[in-house]
């Protein structure tokens, strides 16, 4: 495939020009030429030294992430962003990255397929951000217990879950936003949720869900947010790319 049709392609199915004025992220094709063909590409988590090299090892095109290298403007490329680009030019691999769009996707973000893995059913967007959302919500039709929403997590998602218990026990109307969502334990008060699930807390995060008497499940902000790049790279192979995903967990 062309790389430029490639780019066009994943820019429109994730809506990545909605996200321009809202996200610190550089989302898109980041780093290489629009030149050139895509057969195989790599898909990660975080773009970082490790990844970039095993994207070379393995002879991808592409390097897809969520958390890209570019946040808020580059305005010198020395020190460590020299050290992580250098090899993508040097290799013509190109990174390309989806942040708060893959986020807020309502069928290939993250959240989204969280939600569909829990069966949550009656799914609307939750997290709003601006003009956009960065999450979802849903209601679970068997209810579940802390325990067995916590449990399932850990299933799901090969992770440990903490748990800050302080809403019912009883858990039906459920909000999801990965990665770094503490920002809307209010919003998650406000809109009567059961639970709020999301990747990793402040410590101030234990003493807001106490005290909105919300239950909060931190999942871990790495293992909440592979959903969404596997996602993508499934999309890719249905366009008759080769794909590999590229395996490095934080524990965070």
């Amino acid at each position: 495939m062309d790389r430029q049709e490639f780019v066009d392609r994943l820019d429109d199915r994730l809506r990545t020009d909605d996200y321009a004025d809202l996200d610190a992220s550089a989302n898109g094709l980041q780093v290489g030429r629009r030149s050139g063909t895509v057969d195989r590409v790599a898909i990660a988590v975080d773009a970082a030294e490790a990844t970039i090299e095993a994207a070379i090892d393995r002879d991808a095109d592409v390097l897809l992430v969520h958390h890209g290298l570019v946040w808020g403007g580059l305005d010198r490329l020395t020190g460590l962003d020299y050290d992580r680009i250098e090899p993508l030019v040097e290799n013509d691999v190109a990174l390309y990255v989806s942040h708060l769009p893959l986020d807020g996707h309502q069928e290939l973000g993250n959240a989204a397929i969280l939600a569909d893995r829990l069966g949550l059913a009656e799914q609307e967007p939750f997290g709003e951000y601006g003009t956009e959302y960065v999450g979802v919500r849903g209601t679970a039709s068997d209810a579940y217990t802390t325990a067995d929403l916590s449990a399932r997590l850990d299933a799901e998602l090969d992770t440990e879950t903490r748990v800050l218990g302080f809403g019912p026990d009883e858990i039906e109307d459920v909000g999801i936003i990965t990665g770094r969502g503490v920002d809307w334990i209010e919003a998650a008060a406000e809109t009567d949720l059961d639970a709020f699930i999301t990747g990793e807390g402040k410590h101030e995060s234990y003493h807001e869900a106490r005290d909105l008497g919300v239950n909060v499940f931190l999942a871990g902000h790495y293992a909440t947010e592979t959903l969404g790049v596997r996602a993508v790279g499934e999309l890719a192979e249905k366009w008759g790319l080769e794909t590999t995903f590229i395996e490095h967990p934080t524990g965070l």
